[in-house]
């Protein structure tokens, strides 16, 4: 049986979040509800998620304040907002914390769905990890600081470096399609992101080459493989 994904839904008209639940959970999600910004911050630090779904004004705590907090402590984390608002200036405002998308009440349940799933395509559950720290061969990799040390000798990476590598190290000894790293990282699969991203394995290749062990090979037209040879 497939594992359920876990769904974080802060909605503080009780109708709606009664109905959003019950709907979810038929779809085979598994849903905890909160009722205000302040509880759901709480439910959010004590599970773990694969998506939060957040209304955007509620009592204690708005849904974008809300947002930012879950933001500081996992930026990979989808987000959809929730609102009854179709001010432009809070769909920017959404935008600018970082929501991957933007429903105004009212809305179906299909279109809620089928946002979810287009997300989930894009990020897929093992991307949603917040592990931080990798042991790559003799390299220890620390996503939060973005840096690659090996002995006594510490390289800062650069925000698409320590993306790619994560994803990569997500992967160690499987397949990293290439789509799924280029709408993660860049966010489209277009034929220039995908440039970009070869030029980016090329140059971790280059950072990690000091232990021979560690190699990231090409799966042709499919994607790339973090392979770390095991010691005799």
């Amino acid at each position: 049986m497939a594992i359920k994904r876990k769904i974080l839904l802060v909605e503080d008209d009780n109708n709606l979040g009664n109905l959003l639940q019950d709907s979810l959970e038929l779809k085979n999600y598994e849903v905890t509800l909160k009722r205000n910004g302040e509880d759901g911050w709480n439910e959010y630090k004590t599970g773990k998620f694969d998506m939060c779904i957040l209304d955007v004004m509620m009592p204690k705590k708005d849904g974008f304040t809300l947002a930012k907090e879950i933001r500081r402590a996992n930026a990979q984390i989808p987000i959809i907002f929730l609102t009854a608002k179709v001010l432009k200036e809070d769909t920017i405002e959404g935008l600018k914390i970082g929501a991957d998308d933007y429903l105004t009440k009212p809305f179906s349940m299909e279109e809620l769905t089928l946002r979810m799933e287009n997300i989930f395509k894009r990020v897929p559950k093992a991307e949603i990890s917040d592990q931080s720290e990798f042991h790559i061969g003799k390299y220890v990799f620390d996503n939060s600081s973005r840096t690659l040390t090996i002995g006594g000798n510490q390289l800062k990476l650069t925000t698409k470096e320590s993306e790619l590598l994560k994803m990569l190290a997500l992967h160690i000894d499987k397949l990293l399609e290439r789509d799924i790293a280029l709408n993660t990282v860049w966010g489209t699969d277009s034929y220039f992101a995908g440039r970009s991203m070869d030029v980016y394995i090329a140059k971790l290749r280059k950072y990690l080459k000091e232990d021979p062990a560690v190699e990231i090979l090409n799966v042709h037209g499919t994607g790339f493989k973090l392979l770390v040879k095991k010691s005799a």
